[in-house]
């Protein structure tokens, strides 16, 4: 067998055999799974590090956002300390300028006091010296006592001055010492917060790089084991292939047989009716040994490289026949066929609306499908098992019911096979009439031309015979002179020889 290919560029076609065109097929095949995968591996990094970067720039501009927000609280609070730093140095300012007037008005108290002591001292200086001198005295001192508290009073204002100032150069002090602590605070908390998303995103891309090795070790793996099963499959002939998947499901069934099936029958089916049969037969039972489902089943499996490739629906008419001829109740075709589509990959295919009671499973839904369908019938089992014991209850009625209808189907039977005979008797009748209809028609037309036959001898005469054969005639002619001479008088010309043939016939 060959095959005709098409060059794509030139257009030149040429001829191929069976195990070339194959060999052509599996490599387009895996260049076109090669690049898939490498397609999907891209896509997939590609998406992983978009959404790495895009949890980098949301980390980004929640500290952004962070450190906006906390420069906007220091500014805020720097601003505030500036006002209140101005407001103590305005009240500082304040207090000096007082602490001035109140220098200056005890200085012009000093004064006046001085010129009033002159004035007193001029108009008494006349009355007594030693007065004079005293008060005199008495005024230096008081002047001394007068300097010594304004420069007492200007020591305190000072002091008092200098420790306002103080004061407020130390609460400014601190509050600048606290914004700045907490600016520190902030930036080394920022840092942090920076350190931990590098390391976050060091880590992640550790991890992705892990996942990525873990993946690509992954996708090798199964590089290499659909390079061991294709080249499995490739050794194995068709018998060998449905062979192995009806292994498979037989080793499966027995796993769970002692704990889920333990009455129940799963068998190659070998008994051959009408020249074919199933792959495997399943039955189950309850305690009582009635029969509680049965299942057909039909197990198809093909190499991946096969030319000739068939689809689940082109056996399901031989399934179905199988599943009537051993009165199975159900039919379940495990099938690896069409592994591209989708209606039979999605799970337990119910196929009934072509056949009755049909379903299409994968390999690793023959568990379930055996599971769900026996269940389903343990639920109709008790309904039956009720309906067996009202039959039980009434059985006089249901023997009465089925001798009747055992009856009726043997009368049925009877009269059916009476009426079948006395119809074939009817058609060979018929057959009969027709038959005599065509012998007498025969015979009529026999008897037709016998009396043709006889009229046509009755007209016969030896003139007749004689018109045309001179020398017949002669003959007779001497015939009846010899006779005459013989003295019997008959002529041999009238007499008619028709009497004696009629008499022969």
């Amino acid at each position: 067998m060959s095959n005709e290919i098409r060059c794509p560029r030139c257009g030149e076609v040429f001829t191929v055999d069976e195990s070339g065109y194959a060999a052509i097929l599996n490599q387009v095949r895996d260049q076109e799974f090669q690049r898939e995968l490498a397609e999907r591996v891209r896509l997939a990094e590609q998406s992983r590090e978009q959404e790495t970067a895009l949890a980098v720039a949301k980390a980004e501009e929640a500290l952004r956002a962070q450190i906006v927000e906390r420069d906007g609280q220091l500014a805020a609070q720097a601003e505030r300390f500036r006002a209140q730093e101005k407001d103590w140095q305005l009240a500082a300012q304040g207090e000096r300028v007082d602490l001035e007037k109140q220098v200056e008005a005890l200085r012009t108290q000093l004064a006046s006091q001085a010129s009033e002591a002159a004035t007193a001292r001029k108009l008494a200086v006349n009355e007594a010296a030693a007065a004079e001198a005293e008060r005199l005295r008495a005024v230096e001192r008081e002047r001394d006592e007068l300097a010594q508290k304004l420069a007492a009073q200007k020591e305190a204002a000072a002091t008092e001055t200098q420790l306002a100032v103080s004061r407020a150069e130390s609460a400014a002090k601190d509050a600048r010492v606290a914004v700045e602590r907490e600016r520190d605070d902030l930036r080394a908390q920022v840092q942090r917060e920076r350190q931990e998303l590098a390391r976050v995103t060091a880590e992640h891309k550790a991890d992705l790089a892990e996942r990525l090795r873990l993946k690509d070790e992954q996708i090798a793996d199964r590089e290499r084991e659909i390079e061991r099963i294709q080249d499995m499959k490739a050794r194995l002939s068709t018998k060998m292939l449905g062979e192995t998947l009806e292994q498979h499901c037989e080793i499966a069934f027995n796993q769970l047989r002692p704990t889920a099936f333990p009455r129940a029958y799963f068998e190659k089916d070998n008994e051959v009716v009408e020249g074919t049969k199933g792959d495997f037969v399943f039955r189950d039972f309850d305690e009582d040994g009635n029969e509680i489902i049965s299942i057909m089943f039909e197990m198809k499996n093909e190499a991946d490289d096969s030319t000739h490739r068939k689809t689940n629906e082109s056996h399901f008419k031989k399934l179905d026949a199988d599943r009537k001829k051993k009165g199975c109740e159900y039919a379940v075709l495990v099938s690896l066929l069409e592994p591209e589509n989708e209606l039979y990959n999605n799970g337990i295919t119910d196929v009934s609306y072509r056949y009755e009671k049909m379903y299409v499973v994968r390999p690793q839904f023959f568990i379930p499908i055996i599971t769900l369908l026996r269940n389903a019938a343990l639920t109709s089992l008790e309904y039956r098992r009720e309906l067996a014991l009202v039959r039980q209850q009434n059985i006089d009625v249901t023997n009465f019911e089925d001798s009747l209808a055992d009856f009726k189907e043997k009368f049925g039977k009877n009269f059916a096979a009476a009426s079948k005979r006395f119809g074939t008797a009817i058609d060979e009748i018929d057959k009969t009439i027709d038959h005599l209809q065509k012998v007498k028609e025969n015979l009529l037309g026999s008897e037709r031309q016998l009396r043709y036959a006889n009229d046509k001898a009755d007209a016969l005469t030896v003139k007749k015979l004689t018109r045309k054969n001179p020398t017949m005639k002669a003959l007779f002619d001497e015939a009846r002179e010899a006779k005459a001479a013989a003295g019997e008088g008959a002529d041999p010309g009238e007499e008619p020889v028709d009497a004696e043939i009629i008499e022969e016939e």
